[in-house]
């Protein structure tokens, strides 16, 4: 539980990538900065489609799914992740789109122009500066 009396309903768990579980479902789902990890050597070669299945399974209909990860260029797909730490954008909407969830929006808002996409996302010319995407997606009610 979250140590602040006003977030008390607020719960941070911590699972092995591929075992997602919630002990209810829950409202929201949020990942930052590792949906890239998936398909990476050191997690496995994990298959994303695992974590958006689990998320699905456990996030009440009409519950958020939100992601935030280091953009790679257009048409990159999973190729950039275990090298420049990057995922294409189009691949991550897909396959979450794939597994049930609606697409409703983005934000630019992490978007950096002076990111060539070309640079892995911890090279001191970029760290903490790279262009990044925010995605929201909803559970169907239904």
């Amino acid at each position: 539980m979250a140590a602040d009396k006003y977030y008390g309903n607020i719960v941070t768990e911590v699972q092995p990538s591929n075992e997602l579980t919630a002990p209810e479902l829950l409202d929201v789902v949020w990942t930052s900065q590792n949906y890239h990890d998936y398909p990476a050597e050191f997690m496995g070669k994990s298959d994303p489609s695992i974590l958006n299945k689990a998320v699905f399974k456990i996030l009440k209909p009409g519950g958020t799914y939100m992601i935030i990860d280091h953009r790679a260029k257009a048409g990159r797909g999973l190729g950039d992740t275990n090298t420049l730490h990057r995922v294409d954008p189009a691949i991550v909407r897909r396959q979450v789109e794939e597994a049930g969830f609606r697409f409703v929006g983005e934000s630019k808002v992490l978007e950096n122009p002076a990111d060539g996409l070309d640079l892995p996302a911890f090279a001191p010319a970029i760290r903490y500066h790279t262009s990044q995407f925010a995605y929201k997606f909803v559970k169907p009610a239904n």
